[in-house]
């Protein structure tokens, strides 16, 4: 079985979900990247995919549709994509492992690139499931 590189909440799967429903015939999901910007350095990009990029990842749940751009996969390995309703704001959230720091307003982050050697080590230390 192969290592997902995001994982989505119950929350972030129901929205992506009411966004293509209320995208249109042509909707099929979302795709997340990061790009250069904000005072921390990187900002998460989300996009609504008409058409699936045969190169990006792919992460379902619950019938709910995420691409991953390639550029993007090595710093959002092991993050957890969220949904979150707040008295100020609602949008996604990303608990990501490879933050380093985040700027005061939270709409943008400095990233690092995944260290593959140690979740490489990582996995090999997990037990074997039966």
């Amino acid at each position: 079985m192969g290592f997902a590189i995001m994982s989505m909440t119950d929350g972030a799967a129901a929205r992506v979900k009411a966004i293509v429903e209320n995208s249109g015939p042509d909707a099929k999901g979302v795709r997340v990247g990061i790009k250069k910007g904000g005072c921390a350095g990187m900002e998460y990009t989300i996009d609504l995919v008409t058409e699936p990029n045969a190169k990006d990842d792919l992460i379902e749940r619950d019938g709910a549709k995420v691409w991953v751009e390639p550029s993007a996969a090595l710093y959002l390995l092991g993050t957890e994509m969220g949904f979150e309703t707040t008295t100020l704001r609602s949008g996604f959230t990303f608990t990501n492992p490879n933050q380093t720091s985040a700027c005061g307003c939270g709409e943008s982050v400095e990233l690092k690139p995944a260290d593959l050697a140690a979740l490489a080590a990582q996995r090999q230390s997990e037990p074997a499931h039966s």
